[in-house]
């Protein structure tokens, strides 16, 4: 890689003579000589090859190719100054990553919400979130490549913090034929339908949680396909009524009316590493999913501006 011919310094002083008016404010403002600072610039455009200032009475005004490259170059001299200081907060324990896994039941809407109230305190701390399915959640915590996880399920091995329930309800399409027997649905009318279910994302111990030994089942990878089919009239399934509210309201989604366990409210449990020492950033986090846990899903919500 060709090294850069001027410096970050060199940028740094140029945006100062532009920004304080003049070379004899920019050398003020840097605690530098006048003629330090107009050195500098003559030897950037030098290196440049391009005129960055003109004279304009007594005042320096930018060329058009020096207002495109200083334009530029801010993003540069602030990148860069991000960088060190995430290297200053990861000498101090602060992490560079945080790995959360999450089961794809859990609200989004709440993770968008502590995530969204992290992102000014992260000190540049990335989170890699990654989405799993029942014990999909508990083979990456045993894997030991997650730093946190929120599951329905007991992880063996560690001691979760508990969150809230999620609903889960029995539904089909209104014109599905349960809907059509015009009355309480039992156990034994489900076992002759076709049911879906959706794929456990865990390797070593698939689970079947929610299938009713029926013969007719469809097993699909994700919560969102399952609700398309449904939505479409095929077979009936148990859907979070967070993911479904807008069928719901649409009308192409009608809980199934059955004598019992026609919704399920599975707790939530949120999890951490027992493999290393949760540094302030994890911390952080843990604090604002759990306080964010408990917000109103239907309350606006506003993404804090950016820095």
């Amino acid at each position: 890689m060709k090294a850069p011919r001027v410096t970050l310094d060199q940028w740094r002083t140029l945006q100062a003579v532009v920004d304080h008016g003049g070379f004899a404010q920019a050398a003020e403002a840097l605690h530098r000589s006048q003629s330090s600072v107009s050195y500098t610039v003559a030897r950037m455009q030098e290196q440049l090859g391009v005129p960055l200032l003109r004279i304009d009475g007594r005042k320096a005004v930018l060329t058009e190719a020096g207002n495109v490259l200083l334009r530029r170059s801010r993003h540069l001299v602030k990148q860069a100054s991000q960088l060190e200081d995430l290297a200053h907060h990861m000498e101090q324990g602060w992490e560079a990553e945080v790995r959360l896994v999450v089961d794809a039941a859990y609200p989004s809407a709440r993770l968008v919400r502590a995530l969204a109230a992290f992102m000014p305190q992260s000190r540049g701390c990335r989170v890699r979130l990654r989405e799993e399915v029942l014990s999909g959640v508990e083979e990456v915590m045993h894997e030991g490549i997650a730093d946190l996880a929120i599951s329905s399920y007991s992880i063996g091995g560690y001691l979760g913090t508990e969150l809230s329930s999620v609903e889960f309800v029995a539904v089909a399409h209104p014109e599905h034929s349960l809907h059509r027997l015009g009355r309480e649905i039992t156990f034994q009318d489900l076992e002759s339908q076709l049911q879906v279910v959706i794929r456990d994302s865990g390797r070593a111990q698939p689970r079947d949680v929610g299938w009713l030994g029926a013969e007719q089942r469809w097993t699909v990878g994700s919560l969102g396909t399952a609700t398309t089919f449904v939505s479409s009239g095929l077979g009936f399934a148990w859907l979070p009524r967070h993911m479904i509210e807008r069928e719901l309201r649409d009308g192409v989604l009608k809980p199934l009316p059955l004598d019992q366990g026609g919704s399920r409210h599975p707790l939530f449990y949120l999890y951490s590493s027992k493999e290393k020492t949760l540094g302030p950033a994890t911390q952080i986090l843990i604090d604002l999913l759990r306080n964010f846990d408990t917000a109103p899903l239907d309350v606006p919500f506003a993404a804090p501006p950016q820095a």
